[in-house]
């Protein structure tokens, strides 16, 4: 997680950015959370219990400054609710998701199945794809499992 930390702080530092000590505990809290899709309300909670002086416009605009640097990711499943998510260091590109029409829950994809498509824009276009994004609406195994369950 240090290793993490510093490499988003040199990010931050690099664009003129300090890592403030609130800076750092809403990261701390976008790392221990990876796995999960957190709103800035559910990092404002979470961010509070181990800064308790800080306020939710700081987390917002801690959120905001991370979204526009390309540290974390922030989406809209079609809730009206923006959830933030940390995007890995390896990946050039951003993981796909599968939402639940019926539960809500999400799984990811953490595979780029779309880089041959990228290549052939690019040898076909000269269209240079700098980053994607797919999410794919359906009913998960979980709700169909139930359904087949009652069936």
């Amino acid at each position: 997680m240090e290793a993490r930390i510093d490499s988003i702080k040199q990010q931050l530092q690099s664009k003129g950015y300090k890592l403030t000590p609130q800076r750092e505990a809403t990261v701390r809290v976008l790392l221990e959370n990876e796995e999960d899709h957190l709103s800035a309300e559910d990092v404002f909670m979470l961010v509070k219990q181990k800064a308790p002086e800080i306020g939710l416009a700081t987390v917002y605009r801690t959120l905001e400054l991370l979204s526009e640097m390309h540290v974390v990711e922030k989406m809209n499943f079609g809730d009206g609710v923006s959830r933030y998510d940390l995007r890995g260091e390896s990946n050039k590109h951003h993981h796909h998701h599968l939402i639940c029409v019926q539960c809500g829950s999400m799984d990811e994809i953490r595979e780029d199945w779309l880089l041959p498509l990228e290549e052939r824009l690019e040898q076909e276009y000269r269209f240079t794809v700098l980053d994607h994004r797919l999410d794919f609406q359906g009913i998960c195994h979980r709700c169909r499992d139930k359904q087949d369950g009652n069936a």
